[in-house]
């Protein structure tokens, strides 16, 4: 886990796996991560992933701006179509402001 500022918005994917392409998947959420580190605004992420293939995705933006042009960057929506046709049976999307943020560690 980590820090995220006050203020900031977080943008919530839930989905379900197919199962399938589980190689191509790896590959392409890998390069997604990687290019979504690489834009404006972006302030980290969280996942996890259940056994049965439910999966939480949420990634850290430092406003509604930055995390618009993450949704409408060309090779993310790309590979937005690609996980609908192969990846994902389901999935859902939320958009909320972080008002307060707490991290703790032992």
């Amino acid at each position: 886990m980590q820090l995220h500022p006050d203020d900031s918005i977080a943008v919530i994917f839930c989905a379900q796996r197919t199962g399938s392409g589980e190689q191509d998947y790896q590959t392409a959420a890998a390069a997604m991560g990687a290019l979504a580190a690489q834009q404006p605004g972006y302030l980290g992420e969280d996942h996890a992933r259940s056994a049965d293939g439910f999966g939480i995705t949420v990634s850290y933006w430092r406003d509604d701006a930055s995390a618009k042009a993450w949704r409408d960057h060309p090779e993310h929506a790309r590979i937005r179509e690609q996980g609908r046709d192969k990846w994902y049976s389901a999935y859902s999307l939320h958009v909320a402001r972080v008002e307060r943020a707490y991290d703790w560690q032992k």
